[in-house]
């Protein structure tokens, strides 16, 4: 997103910019000519997260349009409870106004125009228009609009304060619920971060995280006085986001919170973090408080510079309820996997299943797999290799027939777990997809019978999973996550092929039913996807293209954002795309024109294997 650009006509709205730790201001964001009208100045180029804007009061008989464009910059900035963004408000309205309540995501900053209504001695209205992009909720959770930005339009009336017969004041006394930012000055004071819960599962708790993605500020809070490190810890604790809670359990006992006060926590010269913790977790077991100190540790991961080498949890009489080391932390995480170095596997040129070697800095070696899917017994279409890279499971040429076999033994081919009765390949079965608790998930694509498909711990009867939702579109492929918990479906209708997510709920062990719950778009932006990959807890890469626009090859967030993503180099005839849970791993793709290519960090595409196709990871 590129910087937004302030409008003409906005007077007397300063706003200082410095960037932290230089020591001083840089500029002020507007202007100060000796003459004419004063002109905003960009306040945040290339949305750069070390600038800090400081908002400025109004000025004594300021004019209506100053103040409303006053606080359209106050809220941009880190105030403290935004006082001096309330400073434009009148007092009932700075009474109700809750800025924590929400952020309204425009494309830009927001425009200001005189509504027709109004006058002097009733008040003035302006009204806010933009192109809304997201809004992000109370829990901080990122809700993406719809494929075309939406709309946005609030009304924001004005009336007098103090003073007789209409000379007092100008303040805001409706102004827009929560806060209204456009999308640079978004991305420079909010951050991504995944909250970690465990995965619920039927008769019980899992032992395996599932990644809940919410935004915090990037610096102190302005409402709660929190640091980022105190923000994470705090939003964890407040519990799961209303999507993802049916299919997880926090370890944390109900109204679990930080010590009352705690507005900062810090590590110490070992990374150790000590987090106090209210009465409510007093009591809690050894096994339990480990789990709950996990859930900290893997949370703060992806945020600090500096690794979580150990959390120490601590009861609200300040004495030591337990302690996790990051090892054992990493023993929750969902892509613990097999501890198997992680290779990306491919269909060669005979139809058989083969694996690349030496796939991150050497050049990569294919090697055919054993048994039945490597030797030439089955001429395979598509594959799918479960994490554990013992078992795989194959879809025949004609993609008519999925077959399950081991690739670690030689062994005969055995009977197919599935058969599709559609005509064409492309009314056949998709690709098949492993999740972490060894379940196999595949589609049969047969409009005649079209029908998600799940094989526990990959054999047996295949089950039909509900997808409620899905109406009159096609899956055409299908991706679960690692944790099991969510699962990527690329759905056909009306001539065009889109990404959603989808929450996975299983029933009791008396009633073991799976249903796919409450697709969300996942790339909302994008017209058309045509490959998805999953690339760690919640983030996905994806082959696609905007309206108007060219095949793109990129990462999203599985709840719509791109910020700290960005388009991948440049990959034409892109069919298929494989990321592994790591990033330690190099992305791998199938081209029309180069084959089988890898994309190692900070490097172009790299042709590795000119006749094949298909490639995956373990998933």
């Amino acid at each position: 997103m590129g910087a937004d650009p302030r409008r003409r006509g906005r007077r007397g709205a300063l706003r200082m910019v410095a960037l932290l730790g230089a020591g001083g201001v840089l500029a002020g964001c507007a202007s100060m000519p000796d003459t004419g009208d004063i002109r905003p100045v960009k306040a945040s180029p290339g949305a750069d997260s070390e600038v800090q804007v400081y908002a400025v009061k109004p000025r004594k008989g300021a004019a209506a349009d100053e103040i409303v464009n006053g606080f359209l910059e106050a809220m941009t900035s880190d105030d403290a409870n935004f006082a001096i963004a309330r400073t434009y408000l009148t007092p009932e309205a700075s009474q109700k106004w809750r800025p924590d309540a929400s952020t309204t995501v425009l494309e830009t900053a927001p425009t200001a125009g005189r509504a027709a209504v109004g006058g002097v001695s009733t008040g003035t209205s302006y009204q806010l228009k933009g192109k809304q992009i997201a809004v992000v909720d109370s829990q901080h959770a990122f809700q993406a609009s719809t494929t075309e930005a939406e709309d946005y339009d609030w009304t924001m009336h004005l009336s007098r304060q103090g003073g007789i017969e209409g000379k007092g004041e100008w303040r805001i006394d409706s102004p827009p619920p929560g806060l209204l930012l456009g999308a640079s000055d978004f991305q420079r004071n909010y951050v991504s971060i995944n909250k970690y819960y465990f995965a619920a599962a039927p008769g019980g708790a899992g032992e395996t995280v599932v990644s809940d993605p919410v935004f915090i500020r990037q610096r102190m809070d302005p409402v709660t006085r929190m640091d980022p490190v105190t923000q994470s810890v705090n939003a964890l604790l407040d519990g799961p986001t209303d999507w993802l809670d049916p299919v997880v359990d926090s370890r944390f006992p109900r109204g679990t919170a930080l010590k009352s006060g705690v507005t900062s926590l810090a590590f110490d010269d070992r990374n150790v973090l000590k987090v106090p913790l209210n009465e409510k977790a007093s009591n809690v077991g050894r096994e339990q408080c480990k789990k709950m100190a996990a859930q900290i540790s893997l949370t703060l991961r992806e945020l600090s510079s500096t690794r979580v080498e150990q959390v120490e949890l601590e009861r609200s009489n300040g004495t030591q309820l337990c302690v996790l080391d990051s090892v054992e932390a990493d023993g929750y995480a969902p892509d613990r996997a097999s501890g198997k170095p992680v290779y990306p596997y491919f269909v060669d040129a005979k139809n058989r299943l083969a694996w690349l070697s030496g796939a991150t800095k050497e050049a990569a070696t294919p090697a055919n797999v054993r048994g039945p899917f490597g030797d030439g017994q089955l001429p395979i279409g598509v594959v799918g290799v479960a994490h554990d890279e013992d078992t795989a499971a194959a879809v025949s040429k004609d993609f008519s027939s999925l077959y399950v076999s081991s690739i670690e033994t030689d062994s005969q081919l055995a009977a197919p777990v599935v058969r599709s009765l559609g005509k064409t390949q492309d009314t056949r079965l998709s690709a098949p997809s492993w999740d972490g608790r060894k379940d196999l998930w595949i589609a049969d694509r047969n409009p005649e019978n079209p029908a998600l498909l799940r094989l526990v711990g990959g054999k047996g009867t295949p089950q039909k999973v509900n997808v409620p939702l899905l109406g009159a579109a096609r899956i055409e492929s299908v991706k679960v996550s690692a944790d099991g918990a969510r699962v990527a479906l690329l759905l056909t209708e009306h001539g065009k092929t889109t990404l959603k997510i989808g929450r996975v709920e299983r029933g009791p062990k008396s009633n073991p039913v799976v249903t796919v719950a409450e697709l969300e778009p996942a790339a909302p932006r994008m017209e058309t996807v045509t490959a998805v990959s999953w690339a760690g807890p919640s983030r996905l890469v994806v082959v696609g293209k905007e309206s108007g626009g060219v095949q793109q090859v990129r990462y999203i967030q599985t709840d719509g954002s791109t910020w700290d993503t960005g388009v991948l180099p440049g990959l034409n005839g892109v069919q298929s795309v494989a990321a592994a849970d790591g990033e330690d791993r190099p992305l791998v793709a199938y081209s029309e024109d180069d084959g089988i290519v890898r994309l190692p960090a900070g490097a172009n595409w790299q042709p590795i294997v000119e006749k094949g196709r298909a490639p995956v990871y373990p998933g």
